[in-house]
Formats: C-alpha cells, sequence, structure tokens
C-alpha cells in the first residue's frame, strides 16, 4: 500500500495512462560529419537540450493544479516531463522549486548506489522538502527507505536512450540500449532518442531519510 500525506497524490514525473508513445516515425540522414538521427516531422522541440533528439510521449489533460490526470503507469517516467524536471531542478512530484538551503535532495534506491563512490550519476529528478517523505512512500524501487543525497551541486551530465542505426534493408531500427549514461559530446548521441536528461553529483552528503527529516525541521524550528 502506498502512503502519503496527501491522498491520490501521483508525482509529476510519472506517466499516465493513455500517453503512449509517438509512431516510430524516423530517419537517418548521412551527413559529411556522420549519420544522424531525426524525426520526419521534426520540429525544434524535438530537440530541447543541446541538440539531442527526444522521445516522443503523448500528454494527457491538466487537472486544475496543472498535473496529469489518468492512471499512473508507477514503473515508467514521462521522458518529456523527466527531462523539465531535471532541467530547471524542480521536484518530481509537485513541480515545485526544490533548492532548500541545505542542498537539492536527491533520492536513490537502498541498494541502487555505492556510497562509496565520490561521484554519482542520477536520472531523477530532485524532491522538495515537503514531498521528500511522500516520493519515497510512492516510488516503489525507493522501498520507504531511499538512500538521500543532499547535494551542494549537480551539474547536468548527459542522456540516456536507444542508439540506432539502419539495417541490411535501410530501414532505422535499435542497435544499442547501453545501460551507461551517454555524457554531452559523446560520439553516439547523433543517433541516439535520448528518454532521460542525466546530472552528476560530486558534492553531497548521505542521510537516511530520519535525519533528512530532523535537520530541514532544524532550519524552521524557532531560534
Amino acid at each position: 500500500m502506498r502512503t502519503s500525506t496527501e491522498p491520490g497524490l501521483i508525482p509529476f514525473i510519472t506517466q499516465r495512462e493513455g500517453e503512449e508513445a509517438a509512431p516510430a516515425n524516423l530517419m537517418i540522414y548521412r551527413h559529411t560529419s556522420g549519420p544522424r538521427l531525426y524525426y520526419t516531422d521534426e520540429d525544434p522541440r524535438d530537440r530541447p537540450m543541446r541538440g539531442v533528439l527526444w522521445a516522443r510521449c503523448g500528454f494527457s489533460p491538466r487537472d486544475g493544479r496543472g498535473m496529469p490526470t489518468g492512471a499512473p503507469q508507477w514503473k515508467l517516467m514521462h521522458p518529456y516531463r523527466q527531462m523539465m524536471t531535471m532541467q530547471s531542478l524542480r521536484c518530481q512530484v509537485c513541480q515545485g522549486p526544490a533548492r532548500t538551503a541545505l542542498g537539492f535532495i536527491f533520492l536513490a534506491g537502498p541498494r541502487d548506489e555505492d556510497p562509496t563512490q565520490p561521484t554519482i550519476f542520477t536520472n531523477q529528478p530532485p524532491v522538495c522538502p515537503k514531498h521528500a517523505r511522500a516520493a519515497a512512500g510512492l516510488c516503489p524501487h525507493l522501498e520507504k527507505d531511499p538512500m538521500v543525497f543532499l547535494a551542494r551541486s549537480a551539474p547536468l551530465y548527459g542522456v540516456h536512450g536507444a542508439i540506432y542505426g539502419l539495417n541490411a534493408d535501410h530501414q532505422v531500427h535499435v542497435v544499442a540500449n547501453p545501460h551507461q549514461y551517454l555524457p554531452f559530446g559523446h560520439p553516439n548521441l547523433p543517433t541516439l532518442l535520448a528518454s532521460q536528461l542525466i546530472r552528476r553529483l560530486s558534492s553531497f552528503r548521505i542521510l537516511a531519510m530520519d535525519e533528512l527529516t530532523q535537520e530541514l525541521a532544524a532550519l524552521t524550528a524557532p531560534t
């Protein structure tokens, strides 16, 4: 059972029923600099981040709060809403500002990351103080006991997606789904269809959720 202080709360980035991937109308054009992936009916909105082609997905109607509607597909992040919140460092739950006096709050599953590593790469947009605990309860992979990264700095790093190529019949198809995130400037980006924007955490502290709650409470406690 998912619990939250707000009944019916669904994160802004969660893909909803009816928000389907767009038809595969992709083409590859060979430039002198190498092949490049395009939509056959492309417009500037399809390359929102440093010229990288972004996966298209439908948008459900918004409710009175500006939130998407429709049954949640809990295991999926909407590719454009994920990109928007990650780019602007806004809360993945409510799309409000995520910056705090302590830094940005990023959550990971209890076994997702090696806490001894000096650098962490994440596809999860930050959360605001109000919704940090709610996000931990709503997202199945966080198991209600997330690893909390309190980051002072979280620069953009790159993208995650599928690499396309041409088969023997000159048809566009997926040739690789790299597990690794690709940094901006990577030679495979011209033929990649991105679905997630990635940030790099290198100046952070790791806390438990209860420790985060205590530190946030101390910020507003009367002196």
